[in-house]
């Protein structure tokens, strides 16, 4: 996944329109290295469109209106999810984060159950081959 797809599948989780993240961004007065000015509405959309190279100057302004660190754009814990729970990556990254609180025990239980899950969906693949 690049990076202008991360940003838009988290501005897809954060209910925010392409337009209004570039309205947002363009808040901030974020500066071009090569021309010293801020980029035009055309352009932060060429990058949210993959039709531009994003400016790496733009992460920390991005990351700020996204409201995730720097790292989580380049990382890939935005992509826990598979094609049976697309929708849930928001949700399997905030259980990652919440496993640091969990006792063993509970995990061992959630870890069964997956495992149960994970078969269960195993086994109706193998039936409709």
């Amino acid at each position: 996944m690049e990076v202008w797809q991360k940003i838009n599948y988290l501005l897809e989780e954060r209910n925010l329109s392409k337009q209004e993240f570039a309205l947002k961004l363009l808040s901030l007065e974020p500066k071009l290295k090569r021309t010293d000015e801020v980029p035009s509405l055309q352009t932060i959309l060429g990058y949210l469109y993959g039709k531009r190279e994003l400016k790496i100057e733009l992460v920390p302004y991005i990351s700020e209106v996204l409201g995730v660190s720097e790292q989580e754009l380049f990382s890939y814990d935005i992509e826990y999810a598979t094609e049976n729970n697309i929708r849930y990556s928001k949700e399997a990254r905030e259980i990652l984060d919440l496993l640091n609180y969990t006792p063993k025990p509970t995990i061992q239980h959630i870890m069964k159950t997956l495992r149960n899950y994970k078969k269960l969906y195993q086994e109706s693949i193998n039936e409709i081959k």
